[in-house]
Protein backbone atom coordinates (compact mmCIF):
# COMPACT_ATOMS: atom_id res chain seq x y z
CA UNK A 1 0.00 0.00 0.00
CA UNK A 2 1.32 3.39 -1.02
CA UNK A 3 0.45 6.89 0.19
CA UNK A 4 1.22 10.34 -1.20
CA UNK A 5 1.43 13.09 1.42
CA UNK A 6 0.97 16.65 0.19
CA UNK A 7 3.50 18.73 2.11
CA UNK A 8 4.43 21.53 -0.28
CA UNK A 9 2.23 24.40 0.90
CA UNK A 10 3.46 27.59 2.54
CA UNK A 11 1.11 27.35 5.52
CA UNK A 12 0.21 31.04 5.22
CA UNK A 13 -2.88 30.73 7.42
CA UNK A 14 -0.82 29.20 10.22
CA UNK A 15 1.72 32.00 10.50
CA UNK A 16 3.69 32.87 12.60
CA UNK A 17 4.17 29.17 13.44
CA UNK A 18 5.15 28.41 9.84
CA UNK A 19 7.56 31.31 9.34
CA UNK A 20 10.59 29.05 9.79
CA UNK A 21 9.03 25.56 9.77
CA UNK A 22 6.93 23.84 7.08
CA UNK A 23 3.43 23.17 8.41
CA UNK A 24 3.77 19.35 8.57
CA UNK A 25 6.69 19.75 11.00
CA UNK A 26 5.08 22.04 13.57
CA UNK A 27 5.16 20.21 16.92
CA UNK A 28 2.12 18.58 18.51
CA UNK A 29 2.49 17.76 22.18
CA UNK A 30 6.00 17.47 23.58
CA UNK A 31 7.68 15.08 21.15
CA UNK A 32 5.84 14.73 17.84
CA UNK A 33 5.54 16.69 14.62
CA UNK A 34 2.27 16.35 12.70
CA UNK A 35 4.11 14.47 9.97
CA UNK A 36 5.65 12.09 12.50
CA UNK A 37 2.17 11.16 13.74
CA UNK A 38 0.89 10.63 10.18
CA UNK A 39 3.85 8.43 9.20
CA UNK A 40 3.46 6.36 12.37
CA UNK A 41 -0.22 5.86 11.57
CA UNK A 42 0.46 4.82 7.99
CA UNK A 43 3.12 2.32 9.03
CA UNK A 44 0.83 0.88 11.72
CA UNK A 45 -1.91 0.56 9.10
CA UNK A 46 0.22 -1.62 6.85
CA UNK A 47 1.48 0.96 4.35
CA UNK A 48 4.97 0.15 3.14
CA UNK A 49 5.88 3.12 0.96
CA UNK A 50 5.15 6.81 0.72
CA UNK A 51 5.88 9.78 -1.53
CA UNK A 52 6.20 13.23 0.02
CA UNK A 53 5.22 16.03 -2.35
CA UNK A 54 7.35 18.94 -1.13
CA UNK A 55 7.94 22.53 -2.16
CA UNK A 56 8.22 25.43 0.31
CA UNK A 57 10.94 24.60 2.89
CA UNK A 58 11.00 21.09 1.44
CA UNK A 59 14.66 20.63 2.29
CA UNK A 60 13.76 20.75 5.98
CA UNK A 61 11.15 18.03 5.50
CA UNK A 62 13.51 15.78 3.56
CA UNK A 63 16.24 16.29 6.18
CA UNK A 64 13.80 15.32 8.95
CA UNK A 65 12.22 12.31 7.21
CA UNK A 66 15.15 10.95 5.21
CA UNK A 67 14.45 7.59 3.57
CA UNK A 68 11.65 6.76 6.01
CA UNK A 69 13.43 3.81 7.60
CA UNK A 70 12.78 5.27 11.06
CA UNK A 71 9.08 4.51 10.48
CA UNK A 72 9.61 1.31 8.54
CA UNK A 73 8.54 3.03 5.31
CA UNK A 74 10.29 3.44 1.97
CA UNK A 75 9.96 7.16 1.29
CA UNK A 76 10.74 9.11 -1.87
CA UNK A 77 10.06 12.71 -2.87
CA UNK A 78 8.37 14.77 -5.55
CA UNK A 79 9.49 18.40 -5.58
CA UNK A 80 7.32 21.12 -7.07
CA UNK A 81 9.09 24.31 -8.15
CA UNK A 82 5.83 26.27 -8.14
CA UNK A 83 2.45 25.51 -6.51
CA UNK A 84 0.58 22.81 -8.45
CA UNK A 85 -2.55 22.38 -6.35
CA UNK A 86 -3.70 19.16 -4.71
CA UNK A 87 -3.66 16.89 -7.77
CA UNK A 88 -0.95 18.60 -9.87
CA UNK A 89 2.00 17.04 -7.99
CA UNK A 90 0.63 13.55 -8.72
CA UNK A 91 0.84 14.07 -12.47
CA UNK A 92 4.65 14.38 -12.43
CA UNK A 93 5.02 11.03 -10.63
CA UNK A 94 2.10 9.26 -12.30
CA UNK A 95 4.32 6.60 -13.87
CA UNK A 96 5.77 5.49 -10.55
CA UNK A 97 2.48 5.24 -8.67
CA UNK A 98 0.64 1.93 -8.15
CA UNK A 99 -2.79 1.28 -9.63
CA UNK A 100 -4.50 2.56 -6.47
CA UNK A 101 -3.04 4.72 -3.71
CA UNK A 102 -3.89 7.05 -0.84
CA UNK A 103 -3.50 10.84 -1.10
CA UNK A 104 -3.64 13.05 1.98
CA UNK A 105 -2.80 16.48 3.27
CA UNK A 106 0.18 16.60 5.61
CA UNK A 107 -1.50 18.79 8.22
CA UNK A 108 -4.40 16.77 9.63
CA UNK A 109 -4.88 14.85 12.87
CA UNK A 110 -7.37 12.00 12.71
CA UNK A 111 -7.90 8.41 13.78
CA UNK A 112 -9.28 7.57 10.34
CA UNK A 113 -8.41 4.03 9.23
CA UNK A 114 -6.29 4.80 6.14
CA UNK A 115 -6.04 1.13 5.23
CA UNK A 116 -9.84 0.81 5.14
CA UNK A 117 -10.18 3.92 2.97
CA UNK A 118 -7.90 2.35 0.36
CA UNK A 119 -9.56 -1.07 0.70
CA UNK A 120 -13.00 0.48 0.25
CA UNK A 121 -11.83 2.38 -2.81
CA UNK A 122 -10.51 -0.78 -4.45
CA UNK A 123 -13.84 -2.51 -3.83
CA UNK A 124 -15.96 0.42 -5.04
CA UNK A 125 -14.62 0.48 -8.60
CA UNK A 126 -14.85 4.29 -8.67
CA UNK A 127 -12.22 6.75 -9.92
CA UNK A 128 -11.92 8.55 -6.59
CA UNK A 129 -12.89 7.99 -2.96
CA UNK A 130 -13.30 11.03 -0.72
CA UNK A 131 -13.20 10.76 3.06
CA UNK A 132 -15.99 12.93 4.46
CA UNK A 133 -16.84 14.34 7.87
CA UNK A 134 -20.12 15.64 9.29
CA UNK A 135 -20.30 19.33 10.16
CA UNK A 136 -23.08 21.43 11.63
CA UNK A 137 -23.50 25.20 11.37
CA UNK A 138 -25.86 26.99 13.73
CA UNK A 139 -27.46 30.13 12.28
CA UNK A 140 -28.01 32.75 14.98
CA UNK A 141 -30.77 34.54 13.08
CA UNK A 142 -34.26 33.87 11.85
CA UNK A 143 -33.96 32.74 8.22
CA UNK A 144 -36.49 33.97 5.67
CA UNK A 145 -37.40 32.52 2.30
CA UNK A 146 -38.75 35.15 -0.09
CA UNK A 147 -40.48 34.74 -3.43
CA UNK A 148 -41.67 37.66 -5.55
CA UNK A 149 -41.22 40.14 -2.75
CA UNK A 150 -43.21 38.10 -0.21
CA UNK A 151 -41.98 35.97 2.67
CA UNK A 152 -43.12 32.42 2.02
CA UNK A 153 -41.26 30.59 4.82
CA UNK A 154 -39.54 31.33 8.10
CA UNK A 155 -37.20 29.24 10.28
CA UNK A 156 -35.96 30.47 13.65
CA UNK A 157 -32.23 29.93 14.18
CA UNK A 158 -31.87 26.76 12.11
CA UNK A 159 -28.87 24.43 11.99
CA UNK A 160 -27.46 23.16 8.72
CA UNK A 161 -25.89 19.72 8.47
CA UNK A 162 -23.45 18.91 5.68
CA UNK A 163 -20.41 16.76 4.98
CA UNK A 164 -16.97 18.14 4.12
CA UNK A 165 -13.88 16.68 2.52
CA UNK A 166 -11.32 15.62 5.14
CA UNK A 167 -8.29 16.01 2.89
CA UNK A 168 -7.81 12.23 2.61
CA UNK A 169 -8.55 10.48 -0.68
CA UNK A 170 -8.00 7.18 -2.43
CA UNK A 171 -7.31 7.44 -6.12
CA UNK A 172 -6.87 5.18 -9.12
CA UNK A 173 -3.90 6.00 -11.32
CA UNK A 174 -6.02 5.78 -14.49
CA UNK A 175 -8.08 8.71 -13.14
CA UNK A 176 -5.09 10.95 -13.83
CA UNK A 177 -4.88 10.03 -17.50
CA UNK A 178 -5.39 12.89 -19.93
CA UNK A 179 -4.13 15.63 -17.61
CA UNK A 180 -0.84 17.28 -18.70
CA UNK A 181 2.14 17.31 -16.38
CA UNK A 182 3.51 20.57 -15.03
CA UNK A 183 0.22 22.45 -14.89
CA UNK A 184 -1.67 23.17 -11.64
CA UNK A 185 -4.68 20.94 -11.02
CA UNK A 186 -6.86 21.35 -7.97
CA UNK A 187 -8.93 18.73 -6.21
CA UNK A 188 -12.03 20.79 -7.00
CA UNK A 189 -11.24 20.71 -10.72
CA UNK A 190 -10.80 16.94 -10.69
CA UNK A 191 -14.08 16.36 -8.85
CA UNK A 192 -16.01 18.69 -11.16
CA UNK A 193 -14.50 16.96 -14.21
CA UNK A 194 -15.56 13.56 -12.88
CA UNK A 195 -19.09 14.80 -12.15
CA UNK A 196 -19.40 16.25 -15.65
CA UNK A 197 -18.38 12.89 -17.10
CA UNK A 198 -20.81 11.01 -14.87
CA UNK A 199 -17.97 9.19 -13.10
CA UNK A 200 -19.20 9.71 -9.57
CA UNK A 201 -16.67 9.56 -6.70
CA UNK A 202 -17.33 7.35 -3.70
CA UNK A 203 -17.95 8.99 -0.29
CA UNK A 204 -16.24 7.34 2.68
CA UNK A 205 -18.17 8.64 5.70
CA UNK A 206 -16.23 9.05 8.94
CA UNK A 207 -17.39 10.37 12.30
CA UNK A 208 -14.38 9.85 14.58
CA UNK A 209 -11.71 12.40 15.50
CA UNK A 210 -10.58 14.83 12.80
CA UNK A 211 -8.86 18.19 12.99
CA UNK A 212 -7.56 20.16 10.02
CA UNK A 213 -4.70 22.26 11.36
CA UNK A 214 -5.05 25.25 9.07
CA UNK A 215 -5.18 28.22 11.44
CA UNK A 216 -3.53 29.21 14.74
CA UNK A 217 -6.77 28.42 16.62
CA UNK A 218 -6.76 24.90 15.16
CA UNK A 219 -3.11 24.43 16.13
CA UNK A 220 -3.75 25.60 19.69
CA UNK A 221 -6.70 23.21 19.92
CA UNK A 222 -4.60 20.31 18.61
CA UNK A 223 -2.00 20.85 21.31
CA UNK A 224 -4.64 21.27 24.02
CA UNK A 225 -6.37 18.03 23.00
CA UNK A 226 -3.34 15.89 22.20
CA UNK A 227 -2.87 14.46 25.69
CA UNK A 228 -6.51 13.38 25.69
CA UNK A 229 -6.43 11.83 22.23
CA UNK A 230 -2.83 10.64 22.08
CA UNK A 231 -3.63 6.95 22.64
CA UNK A 232 -6.37 7.15 20.00
CA UNK A 233 -4.15 8.82 17.41
CA UNK A 234 -1.15 6.61 18.02
CA UNK A 235 -2.87 3.28 18.66
CA UNK A 236 -0.75 0.50 17.22
CA UNK A 237 1.96 2.99 16.23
Amino acid sequence: MHAVILAGGKGVRLRPYTTALPKPLVPIGDQHAILDIVLRQLAAGGFTSCTLAIGHLGHIISAYVGDGSRWGLAIDYATEESPLGTIGPLLAIRDRLPDTFLVMNGDILTDLDYRDVLRTHRASDTPLTISTYAREVNIDFGVLTADGGRVVAFTEKPSIDYRVSMGVYALSRKTLEGYPQGLPLGFDELVLDLLRKGELPHAYEFDGYWLDIGRPDDYDRANAEFTTYRSLLLKGA
